[in-house]
């Protein structure tokens, strides 16, 4: 038996599935989760010390790629310190002034623990600030696991929604619309219908829990405009996206300007540290200046600041964002000719450091265009392309990331892999 299983028969007794993220289960191809037990550079090795390629990356954070020498030696040099205070530090302030820098729309931020707690602030201040109790969300964003966004589409465009998770009232669903993504005439409609009761619209601008999937520039302004236009909250989740496509996100990418802002992953450096923010105005309603409460004992911990702030100094080297978006491109694009040289029905799209497989005929502009793909054949290509040493994510509705460690053998090693695969995949 290998030391992975031997791992994952040892978790499942002592925590609910063996894992403590469901993703991590390979539920949804089959197989044996690794265990990993390091990483440097775009590698990392499992418990039964095999190399893999890793194209998921911490699902963002990394970057720079495992253990930079630069943000290890931020962290070393904090650690003696202190672990957590519970109170204000200077480095909480030098990392809230470099994302306000950054970011277009940011004039002040709140640092929290993780994406969900963001997203879940940031919804609760926007109720806050517009005195309004419904939000909107599209079919396939994922914006982490509070309650009134683990919510689907009801059976129309004016019923109800649906919880998607046990343990979620359908008294707090039924306070979600769930709309279609890049569908500028059914949000339209959904604001001619309740657009006085709409406290917030919340979207990834670049969704990257249904596979890598676009929003469209009329649709991110359409939003911003029928927010405008009604008084609500605009929040874009870019927990996933932020400092990935670009150096001031995806609004920097498409010029539309959101009301607040969900930030993590990037920010942490692979610590766990997070951040909303947004306008002055509507941050000042956050206690203690404001009604709206929000609390975190780790709130800005040292350490995470110390790797989240010198991660984002690293990423404003010039021509950084150009280089990680061509390393990602050359890997697509070299993916999608080994496929069509096979004849494997499958596409792939790259923006910034992330990416989307598909196989499929064509790049999927909503959720229900990605559930159309062949998941039997990317499981295939998975296993295949993991037994080969390249680490894709276990999923067909996830997106991949590269960074800027994974240089140009990196790629063609990856690519040397996929040939054989996709031949293998066709045969």
């Amino acid at each position: 038996m290998s030391k992975n299983q031997a791992l994952f028969d040892r978790a499942q007794q002592t925590i609910p599935g063996g894992v403590n993220s469901p993703v991590r289960a390979f539920r949804s191809v089959g197989g044996t989760p690794r265990f990993i037990e390091r990483a440097q550079g775009p590698y990392f090795w499992d418990a039964d010390g095999k190399r893999y390629i890793d194209y998921i990356g911490s699902w963002g954070p990394m970057i720079l790629g495992h253990v930079h020498a630069e943000v290890l030696d931020a962290v070393q040099r904090v650690l003696g310190n202190g672990f957590s205070f519970g109170a204000p530090t200077e480095a909480e302030i030098e990392i809230a002034e470099e994302i306000c820098k950054l970011v277009p729309s940011i004039e002040q931020v709140r640092m929290v623990s993780s994406g969900t707690e963001a997203t879940m602030s940031a919804l609760r201040l926007a109720r806050g600030f517009t005195g309004r109790s419904r939000i909107v969300k599209f079919e396939g964003c994922y914006h982490g696991h509070a309650d009134s966004l683990l919510v689907k589409a009801g059976s129309g465009l004016l019923t109800f929604g649906n919880p998607t998770s046990a343990g979620v009232p359908a008294d707090i669903a039924k306070h979600t619309t769930v709309l279609e993504y890049n569908n500028v005439e059914q949000l339209n409609e959904a604001f001619a219908a309740f657009g006085g009761e709409i406290a917030s619209v919340i979207v990834e601008p670049v969704a990257g829990n249904m596979n890598l999937v676009r929003a469209t520039p009329e649709f991110l302004q359409a939003l911003r405009d029928r927010c405008s236009d009604y008084g609500a909250v605009l929040i874009f989740d870019e927990v996933m996206c932020g400092f990935r496509v670009a150096l001031g996100g995806a609004q920097a990418l498409y010029g539309v300007k959101p009301d607040l802002t969900c930030l993590g992953k990037v920010i942490g450096g692979g610590m766990p540290a997070a951040a909303f923010g947004g306008r002055r105005d509507i941050m000042a309603h956050l206690a203690p200046t404001g009604g709206v409460y929000q609390a975190g004992t780790l709130s800005g911990n040292p350490i995470a600041v110390a790797a989240g702030l010198k991660t984002l100094q690293l990423i404003q080297k010039p021509g950084f964002h150009d280089q990680l978006a061509k390393q990602t491109k050359r890997l697509t694009d070299g993916l999608t000719a080994a496929a069509r040289e096979a004849k494997v029905p499958f596409v792939a799209d790259a923006l910034g450091g992330m990416f989307g497989l598909y196989f499929a005929d064509k790049i999927p502009a909503s959720f229900a265009e990605v559930t159309q793909g062949d998941t039997k054949r990317f499981n295939a290509f998975f296993h295949a392309m993991l037994d080969a040493g390249v680490y894709f994510a276990p999923s067909a509705y996830e997106a991949g990331f590269v960074s800027i460690a994974h240089d140009d053998a990196v790629i063609d090693a990856t690519l040397d892999a996929a040939r054989g695969v996709f031949a293998q995949l066709a045969a």
